[in-house]
């Protein structure tokens, strides 16, 4: 699979009654993983990979954000992001950003939106070393 898969149907993903004030929530659609996070009344949904080294940016289950409870944080490198934006700002990949997630809301719910792209599926970097390790 490579960047160019679509996404070919919407998913339902949340109420935003259903998350408290910057709480969040993830969901994987096959391989790839995606989390959203209430602010503002609002929800804001990015893929869940760090745009440094690719990997999942929760240390938990839904749970992505700083200490304080007001950026996402990639629990690798500590890289820090903004919620509203995804842009990140400090770490690593200061300058880069999040992916963003399309969403559709609905009668109060929120939809993964059809016809996205998807990302690249994530690399097992424990199965791609044991391959290695095979391969020699």
């Amino acid at each position: 699979m490579d960047n160019k898969e679509t996404l070919e149907h919407e998913i339902p993903l949340c109420q935003l009654n259903d998350l408290e004030e910057m709480a969040s929530i993830e969901l994987s659609i096959g391989e790839r993983r995606l989390f959203a996070i209430r602010q503002d009344n609002q929800l804001y949904a990015y893929w869940n990979s760090c745009p440094h080294l690719g990997i999942p940016l929760n240390w938990m289950p839904d749970h992505f954000l700083d200490l304080d409870g007001s950026l996402i944080q990639c629990s690798s490198h500590g890289a820090l992001f903004e919620v509203d934006s995804g842009k990140c700002i400090a770490g690593p990949c200061t300058g880069d950003h999040l992916k963003p997630v399309q969403l559709r809301v609905e009668d109060g719910t929120y939809y993964v939106a059809a016809n996205q792209p998807m990302p690249a599926a994530p690399i097992n970097l424990r199965a791609q070393a044991m391959a290695d390790l095979e391969g020699s």
